[in-house]
């Protein structure tokens, strides 16, 4: 799952819970060290930013119908995870060239490897500014930017720095479903269509297991000696 500049990647694919992921992520950031991790979401949860109060609607719709509810340590509202959906890391040093001043609002510099990754699958996508809507779904929160194919959102990012580094991290959904999403942040199904997107609908069947191998090859590339 964890790979870092001196690493191939490829081998160290895992499926895991979306609550193992976040938690690998946090122990990677207090490293300080530079790494990347990408991994197959094994089961579905509702992940939220580290401010997002307890009482969130999202958070009580979530539990009431039986998801699990992670909190992360970046900022961002709700994103809904489920099984298949492609998680992805960047961890940089403060001093990395790539985190800049501007790295709040760096979406396009950070995540270029997802642009790379689905252009390679003959897919146009490029960040850009949300939808804002009243939502707490992140991706249409009008907050950062999101990562879209065609107008549709398919994909954001989400942030913690601290003295050490930058932990930058996202995922790509494998499969839209628009009455989960309905069930969790009250979002009509037709704007769900309208709006936002996944892997399935934009590659096809590819599986998830090659997608995340040609993801995470992309990403090793961009975090191999003298990449940057």
């Amino acid at each position: 799952m964890t790979t870092t500049p001196s690493d191939s990647g490829l081998s160290s694919l895992k499926t895991v819970e979306p609550e193992e992921y976040i938690r690998a992520d946090a122990e990677l950031l207090r490293s300080g060290q530079p790494a990347m991790q990408v991994a197959i979401l094994a089961g579905r949860a509702l992940s939220v930013g580290v401010s997002q109060r307890d009482d969130a609607e999202c958070i009580v719709r979530a539990r009431r119908i039986g998801i699990p509810v992670v909190r992360r340590s970046t900022g961002g509202l709700g994103i809904l995870h489920a099984p298949g959906d492609i998680a992805w890391s960047l961890i940089l040093p403060r001093s990395d060239p790539q985190v800049g001043r501007d790295f709040s609002t760096a979406y396009g510099r950070l995540g270029e490897g997802l642009v790379r990754f689905l252009g390679e699958l003959g897919v146009s996508s490029a960040w850009q500014l949300p939808i804002e809507l009243p939502s707490e779904y992140c991706l249409l929160s009008g907050r950062g930017a999101v990562l879209t194919v065609a107008g549709r959102a398919i994909g954001g990012a989400a942030q913690h720095l601290t003295r050490l580094a930058l932990l930058h991290h996202g995922v790509l959904p494998y499969h839209l479903d628009p009455s989960l999403l309905h069930e969790v942040f009250d979002l009509e199904p037709g704007l769900v269509r309208r709006s936002l997107t996944s892997l399935e609908q934009v590659v096809g069947d590819v599986p998830p297991l090659e997608l995340a191998h040609r993801l995470q090859s992309v990403l090793s590339a961009d975090t191999s000696p003298g990449s940057a």
